[in-house]
C-alpha cells in the first residue's frame, strides 16, 4: 500500500498500517538473495519512513517513541555504514557525468578505484550478512510490538504537534545553515528536511494536487542536501588518506570540481528551502487542519479550487 493515510481509517489504524507495511517491506528486502547493495537501500529506506512516522506522532508515543525510535536507529547506522560505500561510488559517477565535457573519466580512475576498494573493505569490516540477520531479527520484534503502541488520539489533533514541531525544526535548521554554512549544519538541515518530507507524503491525499508538488520540491531539497553531505565525507577519505586516492595534481583537480558543485548544491538547496519553508509553523498547520477536516467530511470540495490568493498557492505547492 501507498505511505498515506486512507479517508476510511483511524489515524492509529493508519500508522500502524503503514509501519507494519513498511517493516515487512525492510524484511522482505533483506532476505533477498540477489543484489544486496539494492537490498540494503531498499530496506534502509523503508527504515526511515517508519521512523518519520514515528515522528510525525511522537507526542502520542512518549515512551514508547524513545524505545522504538532507538532501536530502528541503531539498525539504520548498521545498515547505512554498508549503504553509504555505495553512495559515495554514485555521488561520484554523477560528478562525472555533471562535467562530463570537462573532464574524462578515466583522468579519475584511481579515485574510482580507491572507492571501490574502501567498499569491499567496509563489507568485510562490518560482516554484512550478520549485519542483515540482526537487522531483520529486530524488525520482526518490533513488528509485534506495534499493535500495541498507546495511539489513542484520531483526528488531525494527533499529528498536529509533530507535524508542527518537525516543520519548525526543519525552518530552525535552514537558518542555522544559512548564517554558518559548515557542513554539519547543512546535514542536520537535510534530516529535518526528510522528516518534512516524509509527513508530507503520509498526509498528501489531504490535497493531492499541492501536495504532491510540495513533496517533490522536498524530494529535490533532500537529494541535493544529501549529495552534498556524501561530498563532505568522501572530501574528508581524500583529505586523511590522500596516498590511497591517487597523486597530487590528480586530487586537487577533482577537489576543485567538488567545491564547484557544491556551491551549486548549496545555492539551489537554499533557494528551493527559503519557497518551503517561506510559512510559519502555526500558520502552516493551521491552514492543514482546516483541509484535513474538509477531507474528512466533504472531500470532494478539495476536488475544486481553494478560494485563496495566487501567492499563497504558490507557498503551498513550494
Amino acid at each position: 500500500m501507498p505511505y498515506k493515510f486512507k479517508r476510511s481509517e483511524s489515524v492509529p489504524e493508519g500508522i500502524k498500517r503503514i509501519v507494519t507495511e513498511e517493516i515487512d517491506s525492510a524484511v522482505h528486502e533483506l532476505a533477498r538473495g540477489k543484489n544486496r547493495d539494492e537490498a540494503v537501500h531498499e530496506a534502509r529506506k523503508s527504515l526511515k519512513k517508519i521512523r518519520g512516522a514515528l515522528r510525525l506522532v511522537q507526542p502520542e508515543l512518549g515512551r514508547t517513541y524513545r524505545e522504538e525510535n532507538a532501536q530502528l536507529g541503531d539498525i539504520g547506522r548498521k545498515l547505512s555504514e554498508i549503504r553509504d560505500a555505495t553512495a559515495i561510488i554514485e555521488v561520484f559517477d554523477g560528478l562525472l557525468d555533471r562535467f562530463r565535457g570537462d573532464v574524462h573519466r578515466s583522468a579519475l580512475t584511481s579515485i574510482r578505484r580507491a572507492l571501490e576498494r574502501s567498499k569491499r573493505e567496509t563489507e568485510q569490516a562490518l560482516d554484512v550478512g550478520n549485519v542483515i540477520k540482526q537487522a531483520a531479527a529486530t524488525l520482526r520484534s518490533a513488528r509485534k510490538r506495534v499493535g500495541k503502541w498507546p495511539l489513542e488520539n484520531d483526528g488531525f489533533k494527533a499529528i498536529s504537534g509533530g507535524l508542527e514541531e518537525r516543520y519548525r525544526r526543519g525552518r530552525k535548521a535552514m537558518a542555522a545553515a544559512r548564517k554558518d554554512p559548515k557542513p554539519e549544519n547543512y546535514h542536520e538541515w537535510r534530516k529535518r528536511a526528510k522528516d518534512h518530507w516524509y509527513h508530507v507524503r503520509l498526509i498528501e491525499p489531504v490535497w493531492t494536487d499541492i501536495l504532491e508538488a510540495r513533496e517533490k520540491s522536498l524530494k529535490d531539497l533532500e537529494t541535493w542536501l544529501g549529495d552534498d553531505h556524501n561530498f563532505v565525507v568522501l572530501n574528508e577519505r581524500i583529505k586523511n588518506e590522500p596516498e590511497k586516492f591517487g597523486d597530487e595534481k590528480q586530487l586537487t583537480f577533482f577537489c576543485a570540481l567538488v567545491s564547484e558543485h557544491q556551491n551549486e548544491l548549496r545555492q539551489n538547496s537554499m533557494a528551493l528551502g527559503e519557497r518551503i519553508y517561506e510559512e510559519k509553523p502555526r500558520h502552516f498547520t493551521a491552514s492543514l487542519s482546516k483541509l484535513w477536516d474538509a477531507w474528512q467530511s466533504d472531500p470532494e470540495s478539495l476536488k475544486k479550487p481553494p478560494a485563496a490568493s495566487a501567492s499563497k498557492k504558490k507557498t503551498a505547492a513550494a
